[in-house]
């Protein structure tokens, strides 16, 4: 028996919780792969045939997929639990560029701990740059850094916190912010939190306060409202966000600064 619960999703990528509960040795028919994707085990283990051969699948081996590749699964072991992660065509070209797709790769520890920040829930409530960013260094951390050009670069930080000042619509999430400036998210991330000492998504997220604290003192009243107003997934989202940052709640602000 095999379910599946979405997690998180976006235009870019999807992720889901997947759980199989078999306990056949044999293999299954053959089945095509739908997408372009990443696999990681959180619990228990299969086997799977792919273009990479047959490898068992724990929570120290990941596999990637890509659309119309026939894959064969077993379970020997009775069942899994895992995360698939869907990935668009378009950001697939983008964080892997012209290197070659590794079709089984070894999750260490810096996957391990990549794999469960991204399924936090404070980072599911934030699709557009914290779950974008931790996704796209999942992937760097499974696959290796993508190589896209020179080392840091302090004019593209720079674009990218005008973009993000500015409230430009290509700052609503990592990955339109990344293609407006011509480099894979993942660079964007690494060079960005290289230069400025923080994560885009902390960055993003100072500056959302921050604006908090503008209407606050020009006497904004409804949390709820500046909530949507400024981007967050709802009010709790907004207080998670600004107790993390200063270590009190929207309406002690309030409060404090009336």
């Amino acid at each position: 028996m095999r379910s599946a619960v979405e997690l998180l999703r976006h235009p870019d990528f999807r992720v889901a919780a997947v759980r199989c509960r078999d306990d056949h040795t044999g293999w299954s028919d053959p089945e095509p792969s739908g997408a372009h994707g990443l696999v990681l085990t959180r619990r228990g283990g299969f086997r799977r045939a792919g273009r990479g051969g047959a490898e068992f699948i724990d929570p120290t081996v990941a596999y990637l997929t890509v659309p119309g590749e026939e894959e064969r699964f077993a379970h020997p072991a009775g069942g899994d639990d895992c995360t698939s992660v869907h990935l668009s065509a378009r950001l697939w070209r983008e964080l892997f560029a012209d290197r070659p797709v590794p079709a089984v790769v070894h999750a260490d520890a810096r996957v391990d701990l990549a794999h469960r920040l991204l399924l936090r829930p404070a980072t599911r409530d934030d699709p557009d740059f914290a779950a974008a960013e931790r996704l796209v260094r999942l992937v760097a951390a499974a696959t290796g850094p993508v190589v896209d050009g020179a080392g840091r670069s302090r004019r593209l930080v720079e674009r990218a916190r005008a973009a993000l000042h500015d409230g430009q619509p290509a700052a609503a999430g990592l990955v339109p912010l990344a293609r407006a400036l011509g480099v894979s998210p993942y660079r964007l991330s690494r060079e960005f939190q290289a230069r400025v000492g923080v994560p885009l998504t902390r960055y993003r997220n100072r500056l959302r306060v921050g604006r908090l604290l503008d209407r606050l003192e020009e006497g904004a009243e409804s949390l709820a409202g500046l909530a949507t107003e400024l981007g967050f997934a709802d009010q709790a989202h907004l207080t998670r966000t600004v107790r993390a940052h200063l270590g009190d709640t929207p309406g002690q602000l309030r409060r404090l600064l009336r």
